[in-house]
């Protein structure tokens, strides 16, 4: 469990259900993110368990954040008329030469 107090740190690596409670999730949703490959995470010895770095996490969280964004600022374009953005006349897509 993570201590978050004055002082207090919560070290280098998290475990499975740190992070699990970092991101408000279950432990299950974490470990098919390292499954996926898209949580980076280390496995302490050939069969141990889980470590998912602190800093690799932020980053993560931080890519969330960002892929949102880019799907929301997508996604308010006003894009009612494609063929006239893609170049193409109202009569017709031009023969290429």
């Amino acid at each position: 469990m993570i201590q978050h107090g004055p002082g207090d740190s919560i070290g280098r690596f998290l475990s499975v259900a740190d992070a699990a409670e970092v991101l408000a999730v279950d432990v299950e949703a974490v470990h098919d993110l390292i499954q996926s490959g898209e949580l980076p995470a280390i496995r302490v010895g050939e069969r141990g368990p889980w470590r998912i770095e602190r800093t690799q996490l932020e980053v993560w969280i931080d890519d969330q954040y960002e892929a949102t964004r880019r799907y929301s600022v997508w996604h308010q374009g006003e894009f009612a008329n494609v063929v006239e953005l893609s170049g193409a006349r109202s009569r017709g897509i031009r023969p290429v030469d």
